[in-house]
């Protein structure tokens, strides 16, 4: 079986993966680091496995040697195979093996905190993420400027996160992001690489804007040439001015964007092109990190478009809101709007 088709159980119970996670060498870190960087969709299965092994190891545990720990899953899941096979009228006809291995498994580390917990005994706590990697998160309200071991730069957005190498090797440079960011790619000869929702967006000297927003995802690129390769195996080249935007069921499409509009951002600039309420309510919510409440209607043709730089939550309310004969009212990080009666 190949290791695409591989689920949380079959992780659990090979060897070669175990001993990535409890004894790592050069070989193995190199292995599962790029087939997990190749694979991202795997990704969350892969951490949750290796928590899993992690969580078994404790000072002063019961002896329970990888040898043993393979043999013993190997065995079920080896058993759920081949029952799955043959008609029985037991309740094992309801629940596979398989999953009665999952059952197995936690309840054997159940057992093992439980009785560490009775001893007195402080678990080790697991690693999720690899030894070599960075996780960045910035918070609703902020933004953050992120300089990468090749000295490219990343303008991180409000409500963004990203995880990257603390040192690119081989010439292999890539992110992983969610939500939004704006990429100043330096250029050395080799190739960057962006994974975001299944999509890899793949550069050398650039400089480009890419955003989640719902279940949508938008490339933008500014300077420099990028390729998009999404997960049905379609390659999308774009130019400088040009946008690409891929929707959830995969439909894409290229059109030309307002590089201040896209952009702005990292340059503290917010900017509402005939935005609709709702969209102004994100954007506000998203870049002073408050929940904006309306308390009232507006109507549906509402729009509104204006430019701000580095101005005070109070005096873009005051610029958006007044101007429709709104009033607002900030408490804390609650900002509720009152439309007139």
């Amino acid at each position: 079986m190949k290791y695409t088709e591989y689920d949380t159980i079959d992780f659990l119970s090979d060897e070669f993966f175990i001993q990535w996670v409890k004894n790592p060498d050069k070989n193995t870190r190199h292995f599962w680091e790029k087939w997990v960087q190749q694979h991202p969709e795997k990704r969350d299965m892969v951490l949750e496995a290796a928590s899993i092994i992690r969580s078994v190891k404790y000072a002063n545990s019961p002896e329970f040697s990888d040898e043993m720990y393979v043999d013993v899953f190997e065995t079920i899941v080896k058993a759920g195979n081949q029952s799955c096979r043959k008609e029985s009228k037991s309740w094992f006809t309801f629940y596979p093996l398989k999953n009665i291995a999952a059952i197995f498994l936690f309840g054997f580390c159940g057992w093992i905190v439980h009785f560490h917990m009775i001893v007195g005994i402080e678990p080790e706590i697991p690693v999720i993420l690899e030894e070599n990697t960075v996780f960045r998160s910035v918070p609703l309200g902020k933004r953050s400027v992120i300089t990468l071991a090749d000295s490219s730069r990343v303008f991180l957005n409000s409500g963004s996160e990203m995880e990257y190498p603390k040192a690119f090797s081989q010439g292999d440079r890539w992110v992983r992001l969610k939500g939004e960011a704006f990429f100043e790619v330096r250029r050395n000869g080799s190739s960057f690489s962006v994974f975001a929702k299944n999509t890899e967006i793949k550069v050398l000297g650039t400089s480009f804007n890419v955003k989640e927003e719902n279940k949508d995802l938008s490339i933008a690129l500014v300077s420099g040439k990028v390729q998009v390769n999404d997960q049905k195996g379609n390659q999308v080249r774009l130019n400088p001015s040009e946008m690409l935007a891929i929707k959830e069921d995969g439909k894409f499409s290229k059109t030309g964007f307002d590089s201040l509009e896209v952009t702005g951002w990292k340059d503290r600039i917010l900017v509402f092109r005939s935005a609709t309420f709702g969209e102004v309510k994100r954007k506000i919510e998203n870049w002073y990190g408050v929940e904006v409440n309306l308390a009232g209607k507006v109507a549906e043709t509402w729009k509104y478009s204006g430019i701000y730089k580095e101005e005070t939550l109070e005096n873009v309310l005051r610029g958006i809101f007044i101007t429709s004969g709104m009033q607002f009212n900030i408490e804390n990080k609650k900002v509720t709007l009152f439309t007139p009666k």
